[in-house]
């Protein structure tokens, strides 16, 4: 392997030397050599969208200058059209909360950042992974705010053809109203029944799957980025929250804002709620099947 030398504050380690991650990846490879999984595409998306939006709030508040703002949000959307993702190279399963993979994000965004202002990787004269593309934020804050993306990007395609699903099923119960067949309980045939009124209850239930699914994902909108280290907001412009969650609404079209308590958002993660909702949709679309 040809490789540079990268100093970080538990001393020297080689780098690939056309890598854009940095010393702290390189540990994290060679520690967490566990499963071979890399991080989901959709995962990287949101934690990139993050690094973005704060990049934008931060030169906002006057903190960030626009020249490194610039190489933040050029690198950022080079990440998001397609381009470096095989830089992100952190095994799924790893210690810290996330912060590897964290670190991971911000070192492949600081090298391209810093190659877009004519430095080399590794050298991080520009734009420094910690002090500017992490600038106001922590793993986590971070973390939690990028599973709520990602599972917000994830989600909505599902609730849109599970809404699609149960329209359709409507549809096919008007027009086989009058159709009669035996009904079945306890694997005999009992009463007689429509095709309709079957066919609309396995409607019914897709529909009540995806209005549960719907209200998980409004959990997912309330984001915890801003509070930090421990959810007290410390190291951050007091506006921080508020700018980051306005842009990724708008880049998410969704009604994305602040967590009204930050320690909170740390803590309890929407997502046990949304994961209850996608268990009940997929009983619900195997017992449909079933009938």
């Amino acid at each position: 392997m040809v490789a540079r030398r990268e100093k970080d504050t538990l001393g020297e380690i080689d780098v690939p030397s056309d890598a854009l991650w940095g010393a702290q990846t390189q540990r994290a490879i060679e520690n967490y050599p566990i499963s071979g999984y890399k991080p989901f595409p959709a995962f990287i998306r949101a934690m990139v969208r993050v690094k973005r939006a704060a990049a934008l709030a931060n030169a906002e508040a006057g903190r960030l200058e626009p020249k490194r703002r610039d190489a933040i949000v050029a690198a950022s959307d080079e990440i998001l059209a397609g381009k470096h993702l095989d830089q992100f190279v952190v095994d799924v399963f790893h210690s810290g909360a996330g912060v590897s993979f964290h670190m991971n994000v911000n070192e492949v965004i600081a090298n391209r950042a810093n190659q877009i202002c004519g430095g080399g990787v590794g050298t991080y004269e520009h734009v420094n992974p910690n002090d500017h593309v992490n600038m106001s934020q922590s793993t986590n804050d971070v973390t939690p705010t990028a599973m709520r993306l990602a599972h917000l990007e994830l989600t909505k395609v599902v609730v849109e053809e599970l809404d699609k699903l149960g329209d359709a099923l409507a549809a096919k119960a008007a027009q086989y109203a009058d159709v009669v067949k035996p009904g079945r309980t306890h694997l005999q045939d009992a009463v007689p029944i429509t095709y309709g009124q079957e066919i609309g209850g396995w409607g019914t239930r897709i529909k009540g799957a995806a209005a549960r699914l719907r209200a998980g994902r409004s959990e997912l909108c309330e984001l915890g980025i801003g509070g930090t280290a421990a959810g007290t907001g410390l190291n951050a412009d007091p506006q921080f929250r508020e700018r980051v969650c306005r842009h990724l609404a708008e880049w998410y079209g969704e009604p994305i804002v602040p967590a009204k308590d930050l320690v909170a958002s740390m803590q309890s993660m929407a997502a046990v709620w949304l994961s209850a909702a996608s268990r009940a949709r997929s009983a619900e679309c195997t017992r449909s099947s079933q009938s």
